[in-house]
């Protein structure tokens, strides 16, 4: 009876802080540009920086990334990759599956030598959308 209390208060305190350590992220956009891949397979250039105002969320409880950009975008994290940091950037990169099923790689980079101004990078196979982002509280 001793081992099973002991097993339920163990099982208890993992669960309960794996929880704690859940956090909620929220950031909006302040500009948005995209790149497609041209015929030969590299991606062309950036599109013109247009203004836009959305809220991202990043749920790590529910392994979520939500753009609620005009037709919302939801990403399902599939996986977690190493945190990178090198002299100009830090990223924190997600590989995720959008609404339709599409699997893509989520990063928000933050610029180190740009008065850290932070981007998420939406990358598929063909395609990439930049945001520029602020946190908010």
């Amino acid at each position: 009876m001793n081992k099973l209390k002991k097993s339920f208060l163990l099982l208890f305190l993992f669960f309960g802080l794996s929880q704690g350590f859940s956090q909620v992220y929220k950031f909006k956009t302040t500009g948005l540009s995209v790149a497609a891949k041209g015929e030969k397979g590299k991606f062309g250039e950036w599109s013109e920086l247009k203004p836009v105002s959305i809220v991202i969320n990043l749920d790590t409880k529910k392994n979520r990334i939500t753009i609620y950009s005009e037709a919302i975008q939801a990403f399902e994290i599939i996986e977690y990759l190493p945190d990178e940091e090198n002299a100009t950037d830090i990223v924190y990169s997600f590989v995720c599956k959008d609404n339709s099923g599409e699997d893509c790689t989520l990063s928000f980079i933050t610029r180190k030598n740009q008065q850290n101004r932070k981007q998420l990078y939406v990358k598929y196979s063909n395609r990439v959308l930049a945001y520029n982002i602020v946190s908010l509280l």
